[in-house]
């Protein structure tokens, strides 16, 4: 997501997202994560961002939980959007494989590890 944060200032929209969160938190109105507040805020006011700097969809498909790839070309992100996390999947031995690319970055089995954090370049 990329944003103008001065129209995203000028505009309120901090809260009119949190009065979308509030209602959710009192009465559960979405199953998609953090996406539908802003769904309902920016209403057709969005653009797309074009597939090369972010490859979505890397969670699978909601309905089917299966494994989708890479689109073809370059990729500046990888986003595991969806209901199937690589961290998830990963510990449950049924990965898909594009999700061995988020392992190495995977904290907490780093930690298991017993590998100092500040022994890695982020």
């Amino acid at each position: 997501m990329v944003m103008d944060m001065g129209k995203f200032r000028k505009g309120n929209y901090r809260k009119k997202i949190e009065k979308w969160m509030e209602i959710q938190r009192k009465k559960r109105i979405y199953d998609l994560g953090s996406l539908p507040p802003f769904l309902l805020v920016f209403g057709g006011e969005i653009e797309p961002i074009d597939h090369r700097w972010n490859q979505h969809g890397l969670g699978g498909d909601n309905v089917k939980g299966s494994c989708r790839s890479l689109h073809s070309g370059p990729v500046s992100l990888l986003h595991w959007s969806g209901k199937g996390k690589p961290w998830v999947r990963l510990d449950e031995r049924r990965p898909c494989p594009l999700d061995y690319l988020w392992q190495p970055y995977d904290l907490h089995h780093l930690k298991s590890q017993h590998q100092p954090l500040d022994s890695f370049i982020f």
